[in-house]
C-alpha cells in the first residue's frame, strides 16, 4: 500500500502544485490548475488518517493544534525531494490535508514570467510593498524571488514572518532571519514589533489577515523599513479598500494618510492556462505616483485603474494591459484573454 511519501514523489515528479488527502476521494494532485486522481483507491476516514499521522511523523509536530482547533499549518522537507507547505483540517467528521510543493532552491524569475520591474523592488530601501492575488496565484513565489535578489546583491539584514515558512534562504551578501509563527514567535503583530529592535532592513509579512496585523505593518514601514506583505485581493484598488475597511469608520481617515505616505508599490497578479497547457503569469503594477497618493487620501480609490492605465512612463501597467501583452506574444489563446479580463468589452475590441 503506497505510503504518503510515495504519493508526494509521484507530485513532484509530474511538477504539481498540491496534494489532496480526503476521506471520501483519492489522494489527487493538481496539476496546471487542474485536479487529477493520483490512484483509484477512495480513502475511508482510517487510511486518511493514517496517510495524516505519516506526515505528522515526518514533521515532528505533535496533532494537538489539529485536534483542538480544526486546524493546522506548518511545513517540513524531505531530503532529495522538496519541502512542503501543510494545511491540515477537519471536514464532515473527519480530518483533510492539502499538501503545497515548495522547491529547495528559489525559482528562475526569467523562467516564471516575472517582469523587470517587479525584480527592481529589490533596491528599494523604505516603504511598503504589496503583492495580492487570488490563493494559488503565486504571490509567495514573487516575494521569494524579491527577496532572494535582495539577498544577492545587498548587506543587509532580512527579517521573514511566516506562516509557515516555504522558501529557503541560505545568507549571501544579506543575513536572512526566517520566523515561523506559532513556533519562533507567539503571533504576527509580537513578532512585528519585536523584529523592529533586531535591526532590521527588510521585513517581510505573510498575509495581512486581520486588523492589528495591517497596523503593525504600517507602522514598521513607517519607521523607514522596506516592508512587503500580501492580501488575498485582486488589484491595487481592492487592496487599499480592503485594507481602509479593516479599520473602524472613525480611524479609517487616519489609515488612508498613514496609506498614501508609506506605500510605494502594489503588484496584483494571476495564473492564466497558457496555450501549451501550462500557465503564465499576468501583472498589474501599481506605483504611488503624487497623483494617486492624493486619490488614496482623498477616498478616490475608483479612480486608481485610470492613473495605471495611462501610468506606462512611470513603470506601471494594468492587468488588462498585461493580459493583452500575453495574448499579443501567443502566450494565451483569445478566450483566455476574455475569461480573465476586467472588462470583457474593451478586450474584445482591442483584440479585433
Amino acid at each position: 500500500m503506497p505510503t504518503m511519501m510515495d504519493y508526494l514523489k509521484k507530485v513532484v515528479e509530474s511538477e504539481s502544485s498540491d496534494a489532496f488527502v480526503v476521506a471520501g476521494a483519492p489522494v489527487s494532485m493538481k496539476t496546471d490548475g487542474q485536479v487529477v486522481a493520483i490512484d483509484s483507491e477512495k480513502l475511508l476516514p482510517p487510511r486518511t488518517m493514517e496517510l495524516i499521522e505519516e506526515v505528522y511523523e515526518r514533521a515532528r509536530r505533535p496533532m494537538t493544534r489539529l485536534n483542538e482547533t480544526g486546524d493546522d499549518d506548518f511545513s517540513f522537507a524531505a531530503p532529495g525531494l522538496a519541502r512542503f507547505r501543510v494545511n491540515a483540517y477537519k471536514q464532515r467528521g473527519s480530518l483533510a490535508m492539502v499538501i503545497r510543493v515548495v522547491s529547495f532552491d528559489i525559482p528562475d524569475w526569467q523562467m516564471l514570467g516575472i517582469p523587470e520591474q517587479v525584480m527592481d523592488l529589490a533596491n528599494l530601501s523604505h516603504g511598503m510593498i504589496l503583492v495580492t492575488g487570488t490563493a494559488c496565484s503565486g504571490k509567495s513565489t514573487t516575494e521569494a524571488c524579491i527577496i532572494d535578489r535582495i539577498n544577492k546583491t545587498r548587506a543587509c539584514h532580512v527579517i521573514t514572518l511566516e506562516d509557515p515558512i516555504e522558501y529557503l534562504h541560505r545568507d549571501m551578501k544579506s543575513i536572512v532571519s526566517q520566523r515561523e509563527i506559532a513556533i519562533d514567535t507567539e503571533n504576527c503583530v509580537s513578532a512585528l514589533r519585536a523584529c523592529l529592535r533586531q535591526s532590521p532592513d527588510v521585513i517581510q509579512v505573510g498575509e495581512m489577515r486581520d486588523l492589528e496585523t495591517i497596523r503593525a505593518a504600517v507602522t514598521a514601514a513607517e519607521t523607514g523599513h522596506l516592508l512587503m506583505a500580501t492580501l488575498h485581493t485582486n488589484g491595487a484598488v481592492n487592496a487599499i479598500d480592503r485594507i481602509v475597511d479593516t479599520f473602524p469608520t472613525e480611524g479609517q481617515h487616519q489609515i488612508r494618510i498613514q496609506l498614501s505616505t508609506v506605500l510605494h508599490t502594489v503588484i496584483s497578479q494571476q495564473l492564466l492556462p497558457d496555450v501549451d497547457g501550462g500557465r503564465v503569469p499576468a501583472f498589474e503594477i501599481m506605483h504611488t505616483t503624487s497623483a494617486i497618493r492624493s486619490l488614496i487620501r482623498d477616498c478616490k480609490t475608483h479612480q486608481i485603474d485610470n492613473a495605471i492605465s495611462t501610468g506606462a512612463a512611470q513603470g506601471m501597467i494594468s492587468m488588462d494591459q498585461s493580459i493583452l501583452d500575453l495574448y499579443k506574444k501567443g502566450r494565451i489563446s483569445k478566450q483566455t484573454a476574455l475569461d480573465f479580463c476586467a472588462d470583457p468589452e474593451q478586450m474584445k475590441r482591442r483584440l479585433m
